[in-house]
C-alpha cells in the first residue's frame, strides 16, 4: 500500500497554518465548517484564536462545536455560547454550536458498537466541507486527541458523546459513564463514529490538521490542566486522518524530550493507538506515512 502523505512544519503560526493547509492541495468547497475545540472554562491550552483566524478566514469559514456529555461549562447552550466568547472565537469568526437545535442520526456501515448509528450535531447539514483543526494533547480518557477524536466525540452531539462514550448502550449523558469499563470498546466506537462522518461529506470534502503545541496530558476540556512537560512540536496536516494521528502519536512516542515521560505512559495505560488501529481497519486511512517538511 502506497504511504500517505504527512506534512510538517515547525513554524507554529499562522503563517504557518496557512502554508501548511495549500501545501495539502485540499480544495473545501462551498460552506466550509472547522471544528475545533473551544476548551472549557478554566483551561488554556486550546488553540489560540490569533493563531487560526487567518486560516479560518482564507476559507471564509464557520468555527463549529457541539456540546459536552459531562455537566461542565459547555453542558448548557448558553453556557457553551459564553465559552466561544469568552475564549476569543466569536470575535473572530462566524460560530456554530451544531447541536443546539437537536441532533440527526449519520448512518454507520461497519459498526460493532454503534448500531450502524452516530448522532451528530443537526447543523451539520449546513456545511459541504469541513477541516478538522485539532491541538494534539494527551486525554485522561482516550489517552491522546487528534484528529480522529475532534471528528468524533467533537462532531457527535451531546447525546451523541454520551452513544460513544457508552459504546452504544444509552444516548443519556448522565449515564453514559457507567460504560467506562470497557475502553477499547470506547476508543473503537470513536472510529466507528468517524466512518459516519466521512462518508457525510466523502474523503474530498475534507482535510485535517494537528496543532502540537503546549502538549499537556490533559485535553482542552479539562478545566484545570496539568501543564506541558514536553516542548511545542510544529503543525502536521493530511488528507488521510488515520496517517495523521498515528504520525503524532509516534513523534511523541519517539521524541528525545525527557517531558514525554507522563504522556506515554497516558497513551500506554489508555491503550491510545486503539482509536488509530480502528480506524485503519474499517478503511478510514493508512498507517504507513511519509513525512514532507515545508520548511
Amino acid at each position: 500500500m502506497q504511504k500517505s502523505k504527512v506534512y510538517f512544519t515547525k513554524d507554529i503560526s499562522s503563517d504557518g497554518l496557512i502554508k501548511i493547509y495549500q501545501a495539502l492541495g485540499a480544495n473545501l468547497k462551498g460552506n466550509v465548517a472547522v471544528k475545533i475545540s473551544t476548551g472549557e472554562p478554566g483551561g488554556h491550552n486550546f488553540l489560540n484564536p490569533s493563531l487560526i483566524k487567518p486560516l479560518v478566514d482564507k476559507l471564509n469559514g464557520t468555527i463549529v462545536e457541539c456540546r459536552t456529555a459531562y455537566r461542565g461549562k459547555r453542558f448548557e447552550t448558553a453556557d457553551h455560547w459564553q465559552t466561544f466568547k469568552d475564549h476569543g472565537f466569536y470575535d473572530i469568526a462566524p460560530c456554530d454550536l451544531m447541536d443546539e437545535d437537536g441532533e440527526i442520526a449519520l448512518d454507520v456501515k461497519n459498526s460493532t458498537h454503534l448500531k450502524d448509528k452516530n448522532y451528530v450535531g443537526s447543523h451539520i447539514t449546513r456545511y459541504d466541507s469541513m477541516l478538522m483543526l485539532s491541538h494534539f494533547k494527551g486525554h485522561a480518557m482516550a489517552g491522546f486527541g487528534g484528529a480522529l477524536k475532534n471528528m468524533s466525540i467533537g462532531v457527535a452531539s451531546r447525546n451523541g458523546k454520551a452513544w460513544i462514550h457508552s459504546w452504544g448502550n444509552t444516548t443519556d449523558p448522565d449515564k453514559c459513564w457507567e460504560y467506562v469499563q470497557n475502553q477499547d470498546a470506547f476508543l473503537e466506537s470513536m472510529a466507528e463514529a468517524c466512518e459516519g462522518v466521512i462518508d457525510h461529506f466523502t474523503p474530498q470534502n475534507m482535510a485535517y490538521i494537528n496543532v502540537a503545541n503546549r502538549i499537556s496530558i490533559d485535553c482542552d476540556c479539562d478545566s484545570n490542566p496539568h501543564e506541558p512537560e514536553m516542548k511545542d512540536i510544529g503543525i502536521f496536516a493530511s488528507l488521510d486522518p488515520v496517517a495523521l494521528d498515528q504520525c503524532c502519536y509516534d513523534q511523541i512516542i519517539n521524541s528525545t524530550d525527557s517531558g514525554k515521560t507522563s504522556l506515554v505512559n497516558r497513551m500506554h495505560e489508555k491503550h491510545a493507538i486503539r482509536i488509530v488501529e480502528r480506524a485503519s481497519e474499517l478503511g478510514l486511512g493508512n498507517r504507513k506515512y511519509e513525512i514532507i517538511d515545508i520548511d
